[in-house]
């Protein structure tokens, strides 16, 4: 039988950071002659064993395209790829299975939004509110669609320590303002927002609330009914799972009362040359073509893995890393720390005097260590701060406490070379 996503998650047991390394291969490789410490997570996690051989498994057993199909291999995929579909509701704690909606990534799934949702509903004099923390995928596509209808974008701004400013938000907020489009988590500083309250608050003025949890999915707990999110997007590949594949999760009045995005197979009920095109019921009406069916089940395989570990203590074995990792640098001449919020997940953003990021990056590789610099795909952000690149590390379940001491002494050792 294929692999499936419906089985039992395994007992949990003690956190045991060097017992999880070994679910990940990539983990026992060098580069330059040095042990892999990997510490750009926020750009891409890495992927256990179990995940990848997935691939292996879907390709020489039972690679069929999915649904309508009545043969064995076909029935098998299809139950495979539906079983991610329930998993994920239950991670979200969604109230059924079809608010899920399979995307290529979270990128895709705000698109989706836009597209579809907001060129239905906003009208020129309607406002959309988006933070200053936000990835480039939750401000350009706004900007494009206001560009076509004249509707007017306000951006929640930033305290000096990168947490939102909550009174600013609660200013901006007005009969006007028909969408608050906010991450969870900030890939850039590292800042948790306080995504419930803000729902609460645009749902007090009658708007909708989309919630880019890219960052915040692999981390803690998502509980969309909790938070009342109208929508909520995150990545396969930022939460141990291939690229190529996310989510979107919409109430499903909304859903169902949206118009699909693209057309194509899978996404009708019926097509006529004299009688037009009905459509699917959700979620196979936002879902047109052959999706990425291997890259769904590993999703669920991913997602099985996180529930095996305990998202709960993934957050808290990396909320250390953090700790450890900041009371390190603090030390360093010269080093300045950007998102200092009270609340953050496991990011560590930072410039030093007199060395540019590129050059720590390039140069901190060439020690073993993998970090991003740049703008992280949030130039207003760091423009407001008086940056254009930082350098970042960020944390994930299975880097340990002497990766992240490694990681100080080399930073130290490049500091010294550049400046």
């Amino acid at each position: 039988m294929p692999h499936t996503v419906t089985e039992p998650t395994r007992v949990k047991a003690p956190f045991d950071v060097m017992r999880l390394r070994q679910d990940f291969p990539i983990l026992a490789r060098e580069v330059h002659g040095k042990p892999l410490i990997y510490l750009d997570n926020a750009a891409t996690s890495q992927t256990p064993q179990s995940v990848i051989d997935v691939f292996s498994d879907y390709y020489s057993r039972y690679n069929a395209n999915i649904h309508r199909g009545l043969h064995t291999l076909a029935d098998e995929a299809t139950a495979a790829f539906e079983g991610t579909r329930h998993r994920v509701k239950e991670f979200l704690n969604a109230e059924d299975a079809r608010q899920v909606i399979f995307t290529r990534g979270t990128t895709e799934a705000i698109n989706l939004v836009v597209q579809s949702w907001g060129r239905q509903h906003l009208a020129s004099g309607d406002e959309v509110l988006i933070s200053m923390l936000e990835h480039h995928s939750n401000i350009v596509p706004w900007q494009l669609l206001a560009a076509e209808i004249g509707f007017t974008i306000k951006v929640i701004p930033v305290e000096a320590n990168g947490a939102l400013d909550m009174a600013a938000y609660r200013a901006l907020l007005s009969e006007r303002t028909q969408l608050v489009a906010v991450n969870h988590v900030s890939n850039a500083f590292g800042t948790i927002n306080p995504v419930q309250e803000m729902a609460a608050l645009a749902h007090q003025y009658g708007a909708l609330i989309l919630i880019d949890g890219a960052q915040a999915a692999p981390h803690q707990v998502v509980d969309v009914q909790a938070i009342d999110a109208d929508f909520y997007a995150f990545s396969g590949h930022k939460v141990y799972g291939p690229t190529g594949v996310g989510v979107l999760y919409g109430k499903q009045a909304l859903l169902e009362a949206m118009p699909p995005w693209q057309g194509g197979g899978e996404m009708i009920q019926s097509v006529s040359f004299d009688a037009g095109t009905t459509f699917a019921a959700i979620p196979h009406k936002f879902e047109a073509g052959t999706p990425a069916i291997a890259e769904v089940i590993a999703l669920g395989k991913a997602l099985e893995w996180v529930e095996s570990v305990g998202i709960t203590a993934i957050g808290a074995w990396e909320g250390r890393l953090l700790d450890h990792a900041t009371q390190a640098v603090s030390c360093i001449d010269g080093l300045r720390i950007l998102g200092t919020a009270p609340q953050k997940a496991g990011v560590l953003s930072f410039v030093v005097d007199g060395a540019h990021s590129q050059d720590i990056g390039l140069l901190i590789d060439q020690l073993g260590v993998a970090i991003r610099t740049g703008h992280h795909c949030a130039q207003p952000l760091l423009a407001h701060f008086g940056v254009d690149a930082t350098c970042r590390a960020s944390f994930a379940a299975y880097n340990t406490l002497e990766e992240v001491d490694h990681f100080i002494e080399a930073l130290n050792r490049v500091i010294g070379m550049v400046r």
